[in-house]
């Protein structure tokens, strides 16, 4: 299976119609992958977040449009990131798309973690109450968002209900980077599944992004690492290595809780 990540730098200077434009050809041309993710809130950076109710849409808004178009153009999954949700009768969401190679929306997940202590989007946005899977061809994916990553239990919840491929879109940010390369790989080790988990660059509202998207494989080894910068980042991986690992060391059979 070949999967591209797509890490999009957000630049203030760029309009989110601009934007939406140009993260639509990237996506055009990765004809030829399975799947494709993009980033958290790429539209408006994930910590700008005056722009969130201004630039909010609802699920079949332009990003919807355009992101469908562009998956059946290049004939690929896409997980395209997460866009602000405006819910007519609800708050504001942080809601990533997946789209099928036909353009067809599959799958919305809500995210359930939100960031921010108090502020932010902890206050601006809804919290998401459904975990989400998605069947494909090769695996099932398992969505989760950006702060989501600090949850096992959520992941642990879209393993119990299928999940082989763990798939994150975030805006993490620089000063926290560490963190984001040791919790990838403890998700994928302790699910032992596969983690593909996909950064911005650029800056966000004055906050540095860490970038350096990563794709982990069930044993915690890193098969791909992006840079800091704007990148795709392209891997061909197996997805059977998810049964192989939890017949070969089935620990998830001894779970007590």
């Amino acid at each position: 299976m070949r999967a591209s990540l797509i890490q999009i730098a957000v630049d203030e200077g760029e309009s989110v119609g601009e934007r939406r434009r140009r993260v639509a050809a990237l996506v055009r041309e990765q004809a030829g992958s399975d799947l494709v993710v993009l980033p958290e809130l790429w539209t408006t950076g994930a910590f700008a977040y005056e722009e969130f109710g201004p630039e909010a849409e609802p699920i079949e808004g332009p990003t919807h449009e355009a992101m469908a178009k562009a998956a059946s153009d290049a004939g690929v999954w896409l997980h395209a990131g997460s866009i602000p949700e405006r819910d007519p009768e609800g708050p504001l969401y942080n809601t990533s798309l997946v789209f099928s190679p036909s353009g067809d929306l599959v799958a919305a997940y809500r995210k359930i973690h939100r960031f921010g202590f108090d502020k932010g989007e902890a206050v601006l946005m809804g919290a998401g109450r459904e975990l989400v899977t998605v069947r494909l061809p090769e695996t099932t994916l398992g969505l989760g968002t950006c702060y989501d990553l600090r949850f096992p239990e959520l992941f642990r919840g879209l393993v119990d209900n299928g999940a082989e491929t763990l798939v994150l879109p975030a805006g993490w940010p620089e000063r926290r980077r560490s963190h984001w390369t040791l919790l990838a790989q403890a998700r994928a080790v302790e699910n032992q599944a596969f983690v593909l988990a996909c950064g911005t660059a650029g800056t966000h509202a004055g906050v540095p992004q860490a970038g350096h998207s990563i794709v982990v494989d069930p044993w915690g080894e890193v098969l791909a690492e992006a840079g800091a910068g704007e990148e795709v980042l392209t891997v061909e991986f197996d997805p059977s290595k998810v049964a192989t690992t939890r017949e070969q060391f089935p620990a998830l059979k001894d779970r007590v809780l």
